[in-house]
């Protein structure tokens, strides 16, 4: 059989679903593994799938692929822009969007893996692929991992992965050493006094206790970080009240905090939790806010011998040039506790999906920030050639490079 992959990317970007509820999306993939005649296990970590290609003695070599879309409405105005409804974990009805590019990250593995297949007599060992759901929970990897997949699969020589991003098409961003910064995800809550909106004096406003601590979080790398480091502190959302004339007994905000190490990592958390307790006790809250970490994600560190390798065999495949430092993101993945778990070295890079003539245009009218939309935006939308095309052979120039 040959996969149509621009009809299988069209379906997965319409049918997205939120992270620990990709069943149908698992079911696309499952039925293509099927059809491939390649082994595979369904249910790993809830909605995860690992497949495996054994072709002889040689090394294994892990290939990840992340399933989950966001809680986003899409405004991309395609033809097949999703109009999906989800159930977030709160109970919320939300749109759905595959603002990421999670669904041409499954298509790509699917290519990649029918033509590894279809080439078996040119190399040799295992190949492990992985369909990770939760990657936007930062949790999908380590349920994988505590469902035993490292213990079910054989264990990784290397671990490889690839993300779509707004660079132009063709294009692949891979650096050395720290790739992604680490990140954690925190819900602090505010505790006041509730009561009659007329009656201010009554209460402790836990909604200007709020409004206090996004501003005074703000100056944490704007004044406490060394302007040579990198650090992100983002209040990405605030939750209070339901009534304009009821003060509300306390209100939530949820932190998403970004350093490259762990050092880094210390002196930012306890920042944050000295201006939050502090902003607390200056509004006389009679309790003390509760802080509560959602996830943890370790940095991605890609090995330096083997991302010097694996560029070499990007230069030989594509053509010098093709091949760029991006610098570190600031975004982060759960990709890596594959590796760190199993203690194999990582390679994860990045590949465009950007019309290069827009790009181009944008970068000469120094616009790149405004009219091309990232990772997450409900504009997000790569082109699906020569996009799809790169990802495939990505994957198939880096996994035959690891293998014999």
């Amino acid at each position: 059989m040959t996969i149509d992959l621009e009809a299988l990317y069209i379906d997965l970007h319409r049918h997205p679903e939120l992270s620990f509820q990709e069943t149908r999306t698992a079911g696309v993939i499952a039925k293509h593994l099927a059809d491939l005649g390649i082994e595979f296990e369904e249910g790993i970590g809830k909605t995860g799938i690992a497949a495996v290609i054994r072709n002889g003695d040689g090394p294994v070599v892990w290939l990840r692929a992340d399933t989950d879309g966001l809680p986003v409405p899409e405004q991309t105005g395609l033809a097949y822009a999703s109009t999906a409804r989800g159930t977030d974990p709160s109970g919320t009805d939300v749109p759905v969007m595959h603002a990421c590019g999670h669904d041409m990250h499954v298509t790509a593995m699917l290519g990649a893996l029918e033509r590894l297949v279809n080439t078996r007599n040119e190399w040799s060992g295992t190949i492990v692929a992985v369909f990770q759901p939760a990657e936007e929970y930062g949790a999908g990897a380590q349920a994988m991992i505590a469902d035993g997949v490292l213990e079910r699969f054989p264990k990784p020589d290397i671990v490889l992965g690839q993300h779509v991003t707004p660079l132009p098409a063709g294009t692949i961003g891979v650096r050395s050493g720290t790739q992604m910064a680490a990140s954690d995800g925190l819900t602090v809550t505010l505790l006041g006094r509730g009561g009659h909106g007329s009656r201010p004096h009554s209460t402790i406003d836990p909604v200007v206790m709020a409004a206090a601590t996004v501003m005074r979080l703000q100056t944490i790398v704007s004044r406490e970080v060394d302007p040579r480091h990198v650090a992100v502190v983002t209040v990405g959302s605030i939750h209070a009240g339901l009534k304009n004339n009821i003060i509300p007994a306390e209100a939530k905000l949820e932190l998403s905090l970004r350093y490259p190490d762990d050092e880094a990592r210390e002196r930012v958390l306890a920042k944050v939790e000295r201006i939050v307790r502090a902003e607390a006790q200056a509004s006389g809250a009679e309790q003390e806010p509760v802080i509560v970490t959602d996830h943890t994600l370790p940095p991605t560190i890609n090995d330096v011998a083997a991302t010097e390798r694996l560029v070499t065999a990007f230069d030989r495949a594509f053509g010098d040039g093709t091949v760029i430092d991006p610098g570190m993101f600031t975004g982060s993945e759960d990709v890596s506790w594959f590796a760190r778990e199993s203690g194999a070295p990582l390679v994860y890079w990045f590949w465009g999906g950007v019309d290069p003539e827009k790009f181009a245009a944008a970068t000469a009218a120094g616009r790149v920030e405004v009219d091309i939309p990232t990772n997450h935006s409900p504009f997000f939308a790569p082109v699906i050639h020569p996009t799809l095309e790169r990802g495939v052979d990505a994957l198939i120039v880096a996994a035959r490079e690891f293998l014999d």
